[in-house]
């Protein structure tokens, strides 16, 4: 059964910018900026990459590379959007909060007594949303995973039961079975784990596939026909971005064909911006929920849980799962970074939507989770304003 909106319309963000205009002004986008900023420069660690900019009634899209192939660089690739795709469960897990199946305050061992241990009897479902469950990293206490490892397995794939009883249930002979990192609730954590629990959860509740339920509620009614769950299947739709990654041999791989998991999503910067566009004007989710996409967790002394883990400037999850990061002239940002191997990615905007920013990243070595340079000079260029 197809999912329906909340609000009639859902329209992209060229539409949008041109009403939420006021906020920002002055000028309009500065192209020649923005232009600069996409061109790959030594140092960039990237073979590729591909933006959208949109703000003050005008869209702008880039693209450069690829430096592996010569080859030039579609403005429409399709590209992996790595965990851009948790926006996408946690959308999934509002609307059935909102529709009766779940409850958010509930403990996600009432739902999936037998996949948690009870050393993690208290965490909600709310808590792997916003980052604060406290759960493992995914797999931890196994050795790294080396560069050739990474692209001799790029094509395995775990269902999220799998993922989960392999972290959760680990063989006591290879390793020992991880404990909460911290008290539900307490802290704030980035954890990729949380929303494989979460992706089981929704399989568990509905009785269907994540891509099901994404196609039903997300991608269908919002008409994003390049965005793709493919789960098993390792191919790409043409036109694509490649991704690569750097062998221990220096030899670069392209690693764009590969499987995942069951959460993974191809998609374009049109059809990410369209998605955010509608995340963040209210077109998925009623009132109540809408709110929690912009509510940021506090903890017992009633101070803001924000996780600053990762080395970026300071970052907050909400209870929806939004990124909320603050940029340098205090305008606040909402969206998601998402990695793949050989890609980075991402999708920010105001919450008025005066200003929306999609870009995706051939990156050719692991970054540490940080965001590309490529992506901080874009991000910085769509606020500069115009000369003259």
């Amino acid at each position: 059964m197809k999912h329906t909106l909340y609000r009639a319309a859902v329209v992209s963000a060229a539409a949008l910018v041109a009403l939420a205009a006021p906020a920002l002004a002055g000028g309009g986008l500065n192209i020649a900026a923005l232009d600069s900023a996409v061109k790959i420069i030594d140092g960039d660690n990237a073979a590729g990459d591909l933006a959208l900019v949109a703000g003050d009634g005008q869209i702008w899209q880039g693209a450069d590379g690829d430096r592996i192939t010569g080859q030039p660089v579609s403005r429409d690739s399709h590209y992996r959007i790595g965990s851009v795709s948790k926006v996408f469960e946690s959308i999934v897990i509002l609307q059935l909060a909102a529709e009766g199946h779940l409850d958010l305050h509930a403990r996600v061992r009432r739902y999936l007594p037998e996949a948690l241990p009870a050393a993690f009897d208290t965490v909600t479902v709310q808590e792997l949303l916003n980052h604060t469950s406290g759960l493992p990293a995914e797999d931890e206490g196994a050795p790294p995973l080396t560069p050739d490892q990474l692209i001799a397995g790029r094509f395995d794939y775990r269902t999220f039961a799998q993922d989960v009883h392999d972290t959760l249930y680990p063989d006591p002979a290879v390793r020992t079975a991880p404990g909460p990192h911290f008290v539900a609730g307490t802290k704030q954590e980035y954890s990729s784990f949380a929303y494989r629990v979460a992706g089981l959860l929704i399989e568990r509740v509905t009785g269907n596939s994540f891509a099901q339920e994404v196609g039903d509620r997300i991608t269908g009614p919002l008409g994003l026909r390049e965005t793709s769950v493919p789960e098993r299947d390792p191919r790409i739709p043409t036109p694509y971005l490649h991704g690569y990654y750097t062998a221990s041999n220096g030899s670069v791989v392209d690693v764009s064909e590969q499987a995942g998991l069951p959460s993974t999503i191809i998609s374009t910067p049109a059809d990410v911006d369209r998605f955010l566009v509608a995340v963040l004007d209210g077109d998925l989710l009623p009132p109540a929920q809408q709110q929690l996409l912009f509510t940021i967790p506090v903890g017992p002394d009633g101070a803001p849980l924000c996780d600053i883990s990762t080395g970026l400037r300071v970052q907050c999850f909400s209870d929806g799962g939004l990124m909320s990061t603050r940029m340098p002239d205090g305008t606040v940002l909402w969206g998601k970074t998402g990695h793949d191997i050989g890609y980075a990615s991402g999708v920010f905007a105001t919450r008025d939507l005066s200003r929306l920013g999609v870009y995706a990243v051939s990156r050719i070595a692991d970054d540490n989770g940080d965001a590309p340079a490529l992506a901080q000079r874009i991000g910085a260029a769509a606020f500069v304003k115009p000369q003259g």
